[in-house]
């Protein structure tokens, strides 16, 4: 689950080789076995490959991949791209073994009319450049990676596209770099990979074990991590025989206004379908209609306003609070969500129109319960924390805002992070686009107040709501399309979300 930086991955690869021990052009004969056997998986010896090959550790394993598809009966046809005269000693040893293969095309390119892919139905994998790479592709290099880009062929990168830098590609060339249709990442993906600008350069990727030093990888320390159905369903708490209601927490959550009560009926049935023993909503007065009519199960509370948040009711009976959903700004909700964080002391997920409010009032900032849960999307975050020039920026940003004021960040988007008080930052990776719709964030505030009622510790109802919440979206995709997707509908995969993490807990269990 770590994401290493490229300095990080050079370091576990050298002590990989050194440890295990293990040759490295050993250990590049095993991280080609396993690309080419994806490859293999994927595509019939039908299709036809051409391998653009750098100088380079990552030309060397373009060069293995080529002889292994040759071995296996594919037609494969490979440029060498001679950005340098030399070629890395391990390059070196795969291009000589090539050579003795019969039936392989080499063809030096030198300038780029030498570089003629004719076909458009030859797959292209991309081997030029690895995750090492520092510096903005310049020269012949970037002519190949244009060319490339302007062929409708599918592509196929090693590792890293080549010209996307690991982590902060903000000084980068964005003409410089590979657009793949498929990233084959060796052992871990590259935090480049999370951040929405990179989309087109990384397109869909794949994670292949290549055996790294299992005790280097436990001991190098990161920031980052990314989540996995393995890991979260150990976070699974199991219930009792003997368990009641009152078990499972008493959670009140705070919603909706004149014109947008779904949001508080969303969250509601969420909260309620996530194991929540009582929920009770703070709902304005005319709201109460709807509530008991859509959600019979929640119970109610009632605003002394008929339209709008203007006080919480007493605190004592409730293990968790959630604040935000279809909310409104009005003056009054500000003064109540400034007395409510003043005065609550259980835990608090707050969304929605509760960080409006609260980015417009950053001397609260100080009076939020420690590890208080924040869901923003990406312009609520701004209106927080400041504009952010790229991806890498916004979650440094997000990892230096949860570790000032001590809370959890949820930021939403294709892949969730969430970052910690201590500094940590996790990515999301259940979830389809099909969840950009109305409601899906007021879902997943019911969600992770369920959790937090329940008595799970703040983190890990952040990291099992994100994750649940997205794997609930990935079912309900599944059972029909993810253009049809609402809100709802992942609300009613929740169960099955649940019973996929605890299969998967039972198989890694038996």
């Amino acid at each position: 689950m770590k994401i290493f930086t490229s300095e990080q991955v050079r370091r576990i690869d050298a002590y990989t080789i050194k440890n295990e021990p293990i040759a490295s052009i050993d250990l590049m004969e095993r991280a080609s076995m396993q690309i080419a056997a994806w490859i293999t998986e994927v595509f019939d010896n039908s299709h036809p490959f051409v391998f653009l090959i750098g100088p380079g550790n990552n030309g060397g394993d373009g060069l293995a991949v080529a002889r292994m598809l040759l071995e296996k009966n594919y037609l494969v046809e490979l440029f060498l791209v001679r950005i340098s005269n030399k070629l890395s000693a391990d390059a070196q040893t795969n291009l000589e073994r090539l050579q003795q293969s019969a039936g392989v095309r080499i063809t030096e390119v030198k300038e780029i009319p030498s570089l003629a892919i004719n076909d458009p139905g030859v797959i292209v994998v991309d081997a030029i450049f690895g995750s090492g790479l520092t510096r903005k592709v310049d020269g012949l290099a970037r002519e190949a990676i244009n060319y490339a880009n302007e062929l409708p062929n599918l592509r196929i990168a090693i590792d890293i596209p080549s010209g996307l830098f690991g982590e902060d590609n903000a000084d980068n060339d964005p003409e410089a770099i590979l657009q793949a249709d498929f990233t084959l990442a060796l052992q871990a993906p590259s935090l480049s990979f999370f951040y929405p600008e990179n989309q087109d350069y990384v397109g869909i990727w794949e994670v292949l074990p290549i055996g790294l030093h299992p005790q280097i990888m436990e001991e190098e320390q990161t920031a980052y991590r990314y989540l996995l159905a393995d890991y979260v369903s150990t976070l699974l708490k199991s219930r009792r025989k003997f368990a009641h209601k009152g078990t499972f927490g008493h959670c009140l959550l705070i919603a909706g206004c004149y014109g947008m009560m779904g949001a508080a009926v969303l969250a509601a049935r969420a909260c309620l379908r996530s194991g929540a023993g009582l929920v009770t909503s703070h709902v304005p007065r005319f709201g109460y209609k709807i509530l008991q009519t859509a959600v019979p199960e929640v119970l109610i509370s009632i605003d002394e306003s008929d339209i709008i948040f203007s006080g919480a009711p007493g605190m004592d009976p409730f293990s968790a609070v959630g604040i935000g959903p279809g909310l409104g700004c009005k003056l009054n909700t500000g003064k109540a969500l400034h007395e409510l964080i003043k005065t609550v002391r259980v835990p608090l997920v707050m969304d929605a129109d509760a960080l409006n409010i609260l980015s417009e009032h950053p001397e609260w900032m100080g009076l939020l319960p420690e590890d208080t849960i924040l869901t923003p999307h990406p312009r609520e975050f701004e209106r927080l924390a400041g504009k952010a020039g790229n991806g890498h920026a916004r979650i440094r940003m997000q990892i230096d805002f949860a570790v000032k004021h001590k809370v959890y960040v949820v930021l939403k988007g294709a892949h969730t992070s969430i970052a910690c008080p201590d500094g940590s930052c996790w990515f999301n990776t259940s979830g389809n686009p099909g969840m950009a719709t109305a409601g899906s964030g007021d879902v997943l505030t019911g969600i992770i107040l369920s959790l937090l009622g329940q008595g799970y510790v703040p983190r890990d109802a952040a990291i099992l709501g994100v994750y649940l919440h997205g794997l609930a979206g990935d079912l309900a995709a599944e059972a029909s399309s993810e253009e049809s997707l609402i809100a709802g509908d992942i609300i009613e995969s929740l169960g099955f979300a649940f019973q996929y993490l605890k299969d998967v807990h039972d198989e890694n269990n038996i």
